[in-house]
């Protein structure tokens, strides 16, 4: 008897075990995704501000997609050296991607050599900020950041104490004063009292160089520090000296007791553009600008200590934004210099605003 229950036993076991390993079911088919888009970042995909909102955005884009797009990334890929970006895009087209994302002003050079080698004519290149592109496989994309930065200029402007407010810019490039400029405009629009002082660190992104920055700043009197850099130094430098801190690229309260909000991207709604234009056939290169209204870019939700008149004040003025009856760079607008860069009744339109080439009145 017990020979024969052993044997049952054993009997039964088997079973079950090939049951586990799929025997008795069918398993789901394990495919392929359609699209493998590789990214070449400039930092670590944590960094707390710029890399990690493009990795949050490939990930979201994934995720859109449910399995059709995956993503592959290279990390710390100095910028300033063309053959290191070079060497990374090509790593990540030999390990099957079919699109490379440059998410860096510095990997335009790199980008632009493989699309247009003959090598590649079956593969994508998108380029975040910069300006080069082809007719068929290569295109840039940006956005209007200008507008959070206005918004975030004007919850500064409300706030500030004694009417300084520090900028630490990466460097003087027209990127960087384009959003300086729309800061200062926020800040007077409610404040005509309000100067913002600039500290350029000559470097996208270096956590001392960015602290430093910031705690000089605060040494001259600022009472708001926000930033044009990667990484989360001017927030922590504002919070140990008792100020307020906007950030900057990515929605991160690293300093919860400064924090007041932040200018941010929100990659994904580019990525999975881009993609479904791409899965469909229809790409075509087209120097793409998302906007507030068109979700690409963002003020990230207020802090409570910003007191709730100003946050209402701000939303308003995003709502005119989003419904195009305001822009940050219209009505007469005056020079560091005291030239006139915008007429009054006038609009600047996006070429006229990356021609800007200085400060406007009241930044330094």
């Amino acid at each position: 008897m017990k020979k024969i229950f052993a044997l049952v036993l054993v009997l039964a076991l088997a079973l079950g075990s090939f049951a586990a390993c799929g025997g008795g079911e069918e398993q789901p088919e394990v495919t392929e995704p359609e699209l493998t888009v590789g990214f070449i970042f400039i930092g670590p995909i944590n960094d707390g501000g710029y890399t990690q909102a493009h990795y949050e955005g490939a990930v979201r884009m994934k995720e859109h997609f449910e399995g059709r797009v995956d993503f592959k990334y290279i990390e710390n890929v100095n910028d300033s050296d063309t053959q290191a970006s070079l060497t990374a895009g090509q790593n990540l087209l030999d390990q099957g991607c079919d699109v490379i994302v440059g998410a860096s002003f510095g990997f335009m050079e790199a980008l632009d050599q493989l699309a247009n080698s003959g090598d590649y004519d079956d593969k994508y290149f998108l380029h975040f900020s910069g300006y080069m592109a082809n007719e068929t496989n290569f295109d840039n994309f940006f956005g209007s950041i200008d507008e959070a930065r206005y918004l975030a200029g004007m919850i500064a402007g409300s706030m500030t104490e004694t009417n300084k407010l520090g900028y630490v810019g990466a460097m003087p490039y027209t990127e960087v004063m384009i959003g300086i400029n729309a800061y200062t405009l926020g800040a007077q629009s409610v404040n005509p009292d309000a100067e913002v002082s600039v500290v350029y660190i000559g470097s996208w992104g270096d956590p001392e160089k960015e602290l430093a920055a910031a705690e000089q700043l605060l040494a001259e009197g600022c009472d708001i520090i926000t930033q044009h850099s990667d990484s989360t130094g001017p927030q922590l430098a504002a919070q140990d000296a008792g100020a307020y801190a906007i950030g900057y690229n990515l929605a991160n309260p690293a300093a919860p007791d400064a924090y007041l909000t932040a200018p941010i991207w929100h990659h994904d709604a580019y990525y999975i553009y881009a993609a479904e234009n791409i899965l469909a056939g229809t790409f075509q290169p087209e120097s793409y600008y998302g906007t507030l209204a068109t979700g690409y870019i963002a003020l990230a939700p207020m802090s409570d200590l910003v007191p709730a008149e100003v946050q209402e004040l701000v939303k308003a003025k995003e709502a005119e934004m989003v419904a195009g009856t305001f822009a940050p760079f219209s009505g007469y607008i005056e020079n560091a210099d005291g030239t006139v860069l915008c007429e009054e009744g006038q609009s600047l339109t996006r070429e006229e605003i990356w021609a800007i080439g200085q400060l406007v009145k009241g930044a330094k």
